[in-house]
């Protein structure tokens, strides 16, 4: 089942609206923040494990706190960045028109929600075939 991502459109109305190309800048950005995010986190990490050496036990207790959301921020957001890119990509590898091998240049023309996949045409030559997201 493919996550949805609040940030972008989904595939199919992304490339109705803006295109495949578009679509597929916008999903690689998107996921690039969230790397970027990972690695603040993981800088936060680093910081509040420097915090551990002094204070009384109710500043340990806050950064310990603090340890436990900048790991779980840093992991979720590591996930998310990974699950971007490979969904991102997959799609991308799978946008060369069979026929004329053009890359790209497709419009939406069946939309299978059950299975999750896309019946696409080839801007080019017309040539149809199907997109497993």
């Amino acid at each position: 089942m493919t996550q949805r991502n609040y940030l972008n459109r989904p595939l199919a109305e992304g490339i109705r609206t803006i295109g495949f190309r578009k679509w597929y800048e916008r999903e690689l950005l998107s996921s690039h923040a969230h790397m970027l995010l990972a690695l603040l986190s993981t800088i936060a990490l680093m910081a509040t494990l420097e915090l551990f050496q002094g204070g009384t036990l109710g500043d340990k207790l806050v950064n310990a706190g603090l340890f436990i959301v900048s790991g779980a921020l840093a992991l979720w957001a590591l996930r998310r960045y990974l699950y971007l890119l490979s969904h991102a990509e997959t799609v991308a590898d799978q946008a060369n028109c069979p026929q004329c091998a053009e890359y790209g240049r497709l419009s939406v023309v069946e939309e299978d929600r059950r299975n999750g996949q896309l019946l696409v045409r080839c801007r080019k030559c017309s040539h149809e075939w199907k997109l497993l997201p």
